[in-house]
């Protein structure tokens, strides 16, 4: 039987979305007026999307109803599970009762269901193009800090492998890996050995040690040197060229492929490289503008990726919620095209 999480894992703003701080305004009107006119119907709000995905969102939508509802008791929600696949237009959650306890919530609980499924959705894409190799979640940075927790929280529904902060984790218990920043590198002259070793020196033995080798545009080189310097110690090696560059290895060779960035053959000359002075144990990950298609043009020309990180392309597309009211006083009601589609997958939420 599949697990929901307890809304009470859930860090709301609870006076603030009860308030409507939140909320459409009209929503709030809404409720204004129903309680002022003493029209309390009761009814069936139905909550839909129009695409193929993997819906996630679902246990914050029920935390939210059923911590900022006006008499939550009152209401029955029936939804899907986090991580289920939904086919467009599929009903992935009901909401019965009276609106007045509920309207100025509907602004929250879609934003919620919206933002996750669209992270869950793009990056079950990329697991799926990897060949089971490891996907790390690497966009926090592009995005408010706030939202890190949930989001990290999708990305663990579609199935990726790690994350980069500790609030990515914090709903699934997962601990934040990562690297080494050109930042660090920087403060030491630029000398990536230099500041791989400082690495290796001060931080938990327990995490892997990954070199970021980008920095000054040789990755092969920058490779070779620290793996000499590390060698059985030096975990895997992070390709991170700027896509409007042409790594050093790469020049000799350019001919018929875009050389810049991150490409096949850069991949292949570090793995070349590395093999041949006996480093077959260093395994290679790569970053940069990496997405599902480019992924799945890798992985179908066989490039040499051990490990892919994966950051803004994941939140890239749109995928919104729409609710309706479809059932009033058990009666059908609803706008014209949005009729009552019952779903024999929701299950009751307790």
């Amino acid at each position: 039987m599949k697990q929901r999480l307890s809304p009470d894992l859930f860090n709301l703003p609870v006076e603030q979305i009860k308030s409507g701080f939140f909320s459409d305004n009209y929503f709030v009107r809404t409720q204004e007026i129903l309680i002022k006119d003493n029209h309390r119907p009761k009814v069936v709000m139905q909550v839909f999307q129009r695409q193929h995905a993997v819906v996630c969102g679902i246990d914050e939508a029920i935390a939210i109803i059923k911590k900022c509802a006006h008499n939550p008791e009152s209401l029955t929600i029936h939804a899907l599970h986090d991580g289920d696949l939904v086919e467009p237009w599929e009903t992935v959650m009901t909401i019965e009762g009276d609106l007045a306890d509920f309207s100025h919530l509907e602004t929250v609980y879609l934003g919620a269901l919206s933002r996750q499924t669209k992270i869950a959705t793009n990056v079950r894409k990329v697991v799926a193009a990897v060949n089971g190799k490891p996907v790390l979640f690497f966009p926090s940075r592009f995005d408010h800090y706030a939202v890190q927790t949930s989001d990290g929280y999708a990305a663990h529904i579609g199935g990726v492998h790690g994350v980069s902060t500790p609030a990515n984790g914090a709903l699934w218990g997962a601990e934040a890996l990562g690297t080494i920043p050109h930042a660090l590198i920087a403060t030491y002259g630029g000398d990536t050995v230099k500041a791989t070793k400082a690495f290796d020196r001060y931080v938990d033995q327990r995490i892997n040690r990954v070199a970021l080798v980008d920095f000054s545009n040789d990755c092969v080189a920058t490779s070779l040197a620290v793996a000499r310097e590390l060698g059985d110690a030096l975990w895997a090696v992070r390709l991170d060229t700027a896509d409007n560059l042409v790594d050093v290895s790469v020049i000799p060779q350019m001919s018929t492929f875009k050389p810049t960035g991150v490409c096949a053959q850069l991949v292949l000359n570090v793995r070349q490289a590395l093999d041949a002075e006996g480093f077959n144990h260093v395994k290679i990950m790569v970053s940069g503008g990496f997405n599902a298609e480019r992924i799945r043009q890798f992985e179908t020309a066989g490039v040499p990726v051990d490990i892919y990180a994966v950051g803004s392309s994941l939140f890239n597309d749109n995928i919104n919620f729409t609710a309706d009211i479809v059932m009033v006083d058990d009666k059908p009601c609803s706008k014209v095209g949005r009729s009552y589609r019952p779903n024999p997958r929701l299950t009751l939420v307790e």
